[in-house]
């Protein structure tokens, strides 16, 4: 991969913002032409360093929960999770929407889940221990209900370039 330069970073944070500008709206707003966007947003996109997405309202999906999961995992009954059994666990759970390793709070795994409701959310812990829980030890979620007020920055990029030119 070759180093950035500060152009791509612009575009970078912009398209974080606004995904759906337009190369010509984007040349403006960074004082650069057009053609240098496309051709530096191709790049970006060739390289994996640039992704699409919308993060839509999950609310508005009719999703009432999101679940942060932790769980520690039992390293010498299965040493690495990596496998074709877990990756058919995560085809028939889709709403994971992350998972990974990490550290904090006694545990090492980590995921994200939405649900429709709490009988959603406790069928899925329930296929978590029944296919997973000999290989974790322990495990514990953090549930925020998606109805109500008390959200006060939902889930956006937007704020990151803010973050990054810190």
């Amino acid at each position: 991969m070759k180093k950035l330069k500060p152009v791509d970073y612009k575009i970078l944070f912009e398209l974080v913002k606004n995904s759906k500008i337009s190369d010509r709206k984007l040349a403006k707003i960074i004082g650069v032409s057009q053609p240098t966007v496309t051709r530096r947003r191709a790049r970006l996109e060739k390289e994996k360093l640039l992704d699409y997405t919308a993060i839509p309202n999950f609310e508005k999906l009719g999703l009432e929960i999101m679940a942060f999961t932790f769980g520690h995992w039992r390293h010498e009954a299965y040493p690495n999770e990596k496998s074709s059994e877990a990756e058919s666990f995560l085809s028939k759970h889709p709403n994971m929407i992350f998972v990974s390793t990490g550290r904090g709070c006694g545990m090492d795994r980590m995921f994200i889940s939405v649900h429709k409701d709490y009988t959603d959310y406790a069928e899925l812990m329930s296929a978590l221990k029944t296919e997973w829980g000999k290989f974790i030890s322990a495990s514990d979620s953090f549930i925020v209900s998606l109805k109500g007020s008390d959200i006060l920055r939902s889930i956006t990029f937007k704020y990151l370039k803010d973050y990054m030119k810190k």
